[in-house]
């Protein structure tokens, strides 16, 4: 892996079952930087980001993600590239009826913290980078759209990742707050030198918060 790279992949066929749906893929990026993926549904934006957070293997070629080599890594080792990738989604999927703490709580309990003082002082820091300070024994239902994917973004950010893939992170907002989530996504790329990922259809904010693009289609990821 070149240094410097958190993410290279180089003549890659991603493939859905016995369909290869993106072929020789070339894909490079650097910490703390960010990039949109673009393209139809159906033209390889999922399988993409699922060979990235190791749910698909890679064919041929090279892909280290992380500095994990996602040809050879073993199932059990899984859990290791995915503390480094932070996931959030369109849907939030969070549990509505608890708190914002305990939302976060569980999955620091999930992916293996147990001292509690470490794990309270964790939930503080993180709230305090999305802008959500003193918000930790609100119930998820009573926060506004943009606050749950603020809820999402901490989550994401738990175990200090290197890299936070964002599939359509704006789909369900308004205009405004999709502003203020890519406000918020390219600050933590400066502020903690985090690589993002986004994939999204909306070319607006594209246009307002310019970075590289790639596109999936016909077979291919480019850069355009």
């Amino acid at each position: 892996m070149i240094e410097g790279l958190v993410i290279d992949i180089k003549h890659v066929d991603i493939c859905h079952g016995f369909e290869t749906v993106l072929k020789d893929v070339d894909f490079s990026l650097a910490k703390a930087e960010t990039c949109y993926i673009v393209g139809k549904s159906g033209s390889g934006k999922s399988s993409f980001l699922k060979t990235l957070y190791g749910q698909i293997k890679p064919q041929n070629g090279t892909a280290m993600v992380a500095d994990f080599d996602l040809h050879n890594i073993k199932d059990n080792d899984l859990h290791k590239l995915r503390r480094k990738i932070g996931m959030v989604f369109q849907e939030f999927h969070l549990f509505e009826d608890w708190t914002v703490g305990t939302n976060l709580w569980y999955v620091l309990e999930a992916t293996g913290w147990r001292k509690k003082e470490d794990m309270t002082k964790r939930v503080y820091e993180v709230l305090r980078l999305v802008g959500l300070q003193g918000s930790e024994k609100k119930t998820i239902r009573t926060l506004s759209g943009g606050q749950m994917q603020q809820v999402a973004i901490a989550r994401a950010l738990l175990n200090q990742p290197d890299i936070i893939i964002a599939d359509e992170p704006t789909g369900n907002l308004d205009p405004e707050t999709s502003d203020e989530i890519l406000y918020l996504l390219n600050r933590l790329s400066r502020e903690q030198g985090t690589t993002i990922l986004i994939a999204t259809h909306d070319y607006r904010l594209i246009q307002k918060f310019p970075a590289r693009i790639f596109r999936c289609q016909d077979g291919s990821l480019n850069e355009i």
